[in-house]
């Protein structure tokens, strides 16, 4: 390689974004934690650089590098990496958040609420495979409201599986779900397209 060449590919290096950087932006958009394979896939790094930035990050926000501690954190769950707020700051949040909340709910939003309400725990690709639209932001916006919650993370795929909580039930006057209206006779038995004793 001529030195003209190697001047080149070290001005490129030079100007490569920070890997903690890459990994930060990504962590600010997901709405699920990511594993280590699928962040380095998406960063372009190996894994093991991956993991050890991860690791700095997690001290750097807890404040044992030379900066204060964050009001968030970064942490595992099921498998997967995602930044949340600290304990400590939930109720700061939850304020401000109520706060922000209007007062009545839009169609998208209870549409995906009785989703969840019948069919818990569900994850939010399955909300959004049986309403046929995103429901990323009508999702945030029910956590925020305090009517869903994050019941576990699936523990291959590290999807966060949602369900309704106490609040719902107060809204709607009832004491469990199972006072809830049944949806069988609302639905299509699905016995179209189908001939007798023949599945197509």
């Amino acid at each position: 390689m001529t030195d003209d060449m190697t001047d080149v590919v070290a001005e490129e290096v030079g100007r490569e974004t920070p890997l903690s950087e890459r990994i930060e932006a990504i962590l600010l958009i997901i709405d699920e934690p990511i594993g280590l394979v699928a962040l380095a896939a998406a960063v372009g790094s190996p894994v093991a650089a991956v993991r050890q930035t991860i690791e700095t990050l997690v001290d750097d926000y807890d404040g044992k590098g030379q900066g204060p501690r964050r009001g968030f954190e970064l942490r595992e769950v099921g498998g997967g990496w995602r930044l949340y707020v600290r304990e400590d700051h939930d109720d700061v949040v939850a304020e401000f958040v109520g706060g922000q909340a209007p007062a009545r709910l839009s169609q998208a939003a209870l549409e995906t609420l009785a989703v969840i309400a019948y069919k818990q725990p569900v994850t939010r690709s399955q909300v959004a495979s049986i309403r046929a639209v995103n429901v990323d932001s009508v999702v945030r916006t029910l956590l925020a409201r305090g009517l869903i919650t994050e019941l576990f993370a699936d523990s291959e795929t590290g999807a966060i599986n949602y369900g309704t909580t106490d609040a719902l039930l107060q809204h709607l006057g009832i004491n469990s779900l199972d006072e809830l209206p049944p949806i069988s006779p609302l639905l299509d038995d699905g016995a179209d397209g189908f001939d007798e004793g023949t599945i197509r």
